[in-house]
């Protein structure tokens, strides 16, 4: 699957790329850079976390009239009072004409590096609400944004994860430069596809996937723990042996409606208001004095 979103996101499509400490998702972003301008598609990048040189670094665009890179990093807040592009620009106005600038008429990808710098400095939902405004289309065709998910708590990751209709969550691998991808990608009908691949980055950022993430272990010890008997080193016995079980079938439990009872209820006819009344074997009656428990 992530084979597939580096070929392309859909018009209108919002990608985010979930990283962390132990393992950076940058040079994945630079991946999709260079699969995008390789299809001849106009880039903006919001460069937040890192210098412009550093995020050229190793990028070789064919056509630098496509590719355009918009420096937060020297003066993200606008100390200055000359800033290039600031995080309280971010908002769909300042952005339409940021990408309206250039002279390329197709909508163009925006890329941003990193949306944990903008949601540092601007509330969640004013920023969800960019995302959603940008997701409708316009001078930006598609997003890309990196998230570095242990710079915020749990729910303003849940709430800018949430629009994304295709998630990519990085950690590293087994051996050396090898990481796991763990991807999410949601159709416009509805349905949500997850899968989990092996893959590392070539010095050229193109992505080879290796292998496919394998549970065969964990659905085994599942299974196993499925079969388990749960009463297999109980100190008591919770099940019943055949005769127990036959006598238990024969118990006639108490307040149980008897034939009279039912017939009374489902066909009802002369008499039907009497009332029915089957003594038991404790009943303490007396048939010569009825009234003797009565303190007269």
């Amino acid at each position: 699957m992530l084979s597939e979103l580096l070929q392309g996101i859909e018009s209108g499509g919002f990608l985010i790329i979930r990283d962390s400490c132990s393992y950076s998702g940058r040079d994945l972003l630079k991946s999709f850079i260079t699969a995008a301008l390789n299809r001849e598609e106009v880039i903006h990048v919001l460069c937040f976390d890192v210098s412009e040189e550093e995020l050229k670094d190793g990028l070789k665009p064919s056509d630098t009239q496509r590719f355009h890179i918009h420096n937060a990093y020297s003066d993200p807040l606008g100390w200055t009072g000359h800033p290039n592009f600031t995080a309280q620009q971010f908002s769909l106005e300042d952005l339409t004409n940021l990408v309206k600038q250039t002279s390329q008429p197709k909508p163009a990808v925006l890329v941003i590096d990193s949306l944990s710098w903008i949601l540092r400095h601007k509330t969640p939902p004013a920023v969800c609400q960019t995302l959603q405004q940008l997701r409708k289309g316009g001078a930006v065709r598609a997003v890309i944004g990196l998230l570095h998910t242990d710079m915020h708590q749990r729910g303003t990751v849940g709430s800018v994860c949430h629009l994304a209709t295709s998630l990519i969550s990085v950690a590293p691998g087994v051996k050396g430069k090898e990481a796991v991808a763990r991807v999410t990608k949601r159709s416009k009908s509805g349905k949500v596809m997850q899968d989990e691949e092996i893959f590392c980055i070539a010095e050229d950022f193109t992505v080879t996937i290796l292998s496919k993430a394998s549970h065969a272990e964990h659905k085994t010890n599942s299974t196993e723990e499925e079969q388990a008997d749960p009463t297999a080193n109980l100190t008591f016995n919770l099940r019943l042996s055949d005769s127990e079980l036959e006598a238990k079938q024969k118990l006639t439990l108490p307040f149980v409606f008897s034939k009279e009872k039912k017939t009374a209820l489902l066909y009802p006819g002369p008499g039907s208001g009497r009332i029915l009344y089957e003594p038991d074997a404790n009943d303490d009656y007396d048939q010569e004095d009825p009234d003797d428990d009565l303190d007269v």
